[in-house]
């Protein structure tokens, strides 16, 4: 995999293990994780149920402390940082895109959008935030609410949100899990400009190759590790490597139970 050298990196995670419980009930959800991501790329983290896609994304976005380990994330060290501290990283240099689009109800689209910004008792530039609305193609609906839009619509707003504090890397949990394939082309198509455009990175976790075929580049987990990697990914060959990863996890976990190892 990458080089954990963490120059010129959005994000780097080097020899990253957690493991949940102790002794005979531990379970190694990461068994070592050495990955870079670098400035200005959209990667697709992929892998079989159980692999550790999840404790990954909690890692690298500092929502959970490895057992052992770094995380390096827009140049800063995560390890032994106050979790004040860690909440200012998030809502300043983390943007976040979960399947479930947590708007706000009460809230307007523009008002949704700039919640980061308040919290941060920063004031919105007027015009950035409208630039970025206009982005995701929602300035004629910048003062509805939530209630009044599609489900496709809801998550443009949820990239917009994302987008709007410029942050150092963009964190995406299935974020087109819930549309239509349709609107999920859309919604990728909108992170895929992202990237080209305003140089924004972006890490999404996937279960679907064609979700996955709009990255520069697929990582692929199994067992708690990183084990391969496509670059220019099309949904085919990431489909078709992740059958093969299938068939070798299932093979691993049969070893695992007879004590033995897979090769």
């Amino acid at each position: 995999m990458s080089n954990p050298d963490s120059r010129g990196c959005a994000v780097a995670l080097d020899s990253v293990r957690k493991v949940y419980g102790k002794g005979g009930n531990a379970v190694v959800a990461l068994a070592g994780v050495t990955v870079a991501f670098q400035q200005g790329t959209f990667t697709a983290v992929m892998g079989p149920s159980g692999s550790g896609k999840s404790t990954f994304l909690h890692c690298a976005a500092g929502l959970d402390v490895p057992t052992s380990g770094s995380v390096v994330l827009d140049g800063q060290e995560l390890s032994g940082m106050s979790e004040t501290r860690l909440t200012t990283l998030r809502r300043d240099r983390i943007g976040f895109i979960f399947q479930q689009f947590n708007l706000l109800p009460a809230l307007t689209v523009w008002q949704n959008v700039t919640l980061p910004l308040k919290l941060a008792g920063r004031q919105p530039d007027q015009r950035l935030v409208d630039h970025v609305i206009a982005r995701v193609g929602l300035s004629e609906r910048k003062d509805h609410r939530p209630g009044e839009l599609s489900g496709g619509q809801q998550q443009r707003v949820a990239i917009a949100r994302a987008l709007v504090t410029r942050p150092a890397v963009i964190f995406g949990d299935e974020p087109t899990g819930a549309l239509d394939t349709t609107t999920a082309r859309e919604v990728l198509g909108l992170l895929r400009e992202s990237v080209r455009a305003d140089g924004q990175t972006v890490v999404m976790v996937t279960h679907d190759p064609v979700a996955a075929s709009f990255a520069d580049r697929v990582a692929f987990l199994a067992d708690g590790q990183f084990v391969d990697e496509l670059v220019g990914p099309t949904a085919d060959a990431v489909a078709e490597r992740m059958t093969r990863l299938g068939a070798w996890a299932e093979a691993a976990r049969q070893a695992k139970l007879a004590g033995g190892s897979v090769r």
